[in-house]
Order: structure tokens, then C-alpha cells, then sequence
């Protein structure tokens, strides 16, 4: 394969490898370390890439696994919520200040969460991966999947309504 076959390849997902590895790393600048290495990685397995029935998914647990290995080595635990894509249509300054104010929490909240819901929350509800791609990508099965991201989105939920209710039930 080719310079430009590869790029063609992997054109479609190397924005959601950079994404996740954001997502884990935190910092940009390691985001883009990480998405360099990948895919690097990919480049130099460039002849049995055919042999995967889903190149993406194999970078994006190649990703998961990049930046788990970061993490343990530094011992960090944090990460954050990336909402790059998040588009208004020009509500009132007092509607945005609200959205931005409930993106803030949630991100914190996502924070708080066990690392495995954060992925998941991050591959569903942002990068839109179907459940069969994102099990294959956390080495898992479809309902452990389900039921993680039920519970993920209850504790957001629930928090967020105790958030906005200032308490007050």
C-alpha cells in the first residue's frame, strides 16, 4: 500500500483517534503525540492492514491501549470532556452562558465517572460508534457495553438534575 492508499484509509477516522486520545490524555499536545504514534503504527503494519475487517476499530482500540499505557505510566486518572463540535444558532447570551455553564458540569460529572464509562460515554454519545464497534474496541460484550452506558448516563442525569434543581427537590 501506498503513501496515499494509506491516507485515503485512514482519512475517515483519524479526527475520532485524536479525539479519544484527547479525551484520555487531556493535554492537546499528547493527544496529537498519541495519534502521531498510532498512527505511525498503522503505517508500519501497512501490509496486513487488509487483514482487519475493521481497520478503524483496530485503531481506536490501538488508541484506547496508546493512551491506557500513558495514563499508567504517569498515574494520572483525569479526563475531559471534548465538545469541539457543539454549534449554537445564535440564541440569547443568557441561553448560551446556561449551555456553556451545563457543558461544564458535565464534563466535570464525566469526570467523576469510572474510567471504562467515560470511554463509553465518549465512543456512543460522542464519536457515535454503534455498541458491536465499541464492545470490539473495549474487549468486551454488547451488554456489559448497555448496561455501562445506562449507568453512566443515569449518574449525569441524576446529578445534573440535582445540579439544576440547586437542590431543591
Amino acid at each position: 500500500m501506498n503513501q496515499n492508499e494509506f491516507m485515503n484509509l485512514i482519512a475517515p477516522f483519524k479526527d475520532k483517534v485524536f479525539r479519544l486520545a484527547k479525551r484520555l490524555l487531556i493535554s492537546r499536545e499528547e493527544a496529537e503525540d498519541a495519534t502521531q504514534d498510532v498512527l505511525v503504527k498503522l503505517w508500519n503494519k501497512n501490509s496486513s492492514l487488509e487483514d482487519y475487517n475493521n481497520v478503524e476499530a483496530f485503531a481506536m482500540t490501538m488508541t484506547k491501549n496508546y493512551c491506557l499505557d500513558q495514563l499508567k505510566s504517569k498515574r494520572t486518572g483525569n479526563l475531559s470532556i471534548v465538545h469541539d463540535n457543539f454549534v449554537g444558532r445564535d440564541p440569547a447570551l443568557d441561553k448560551k452562558m446556561e449551555d456553556i455553564d451545563s457543558l461544564n458540569w458535565v464534563e466535570k460529572i464525566i469526570n467523576q465517572l469510572p474510567k471504562q464509562q467515560r470511554m463509553i460515554i465518549q465512543l456512543r454519545d460522542i464519536e457515535q460508534y454503534e455498541f458491536e464497534e465499541i464492545a470490539k474496541i473495549m474487549n468486551s460484550n454488547e451488554i456489559a457495553i448497555r448496561v455501562a452506558l445506562s449507568r453512566a448516563r443515569k449518574t449525569v442525569r441524576a446529578f445534573m438534575i440535582k445540579t439544576h434543581s440547586h437542590g431543591i427537590k
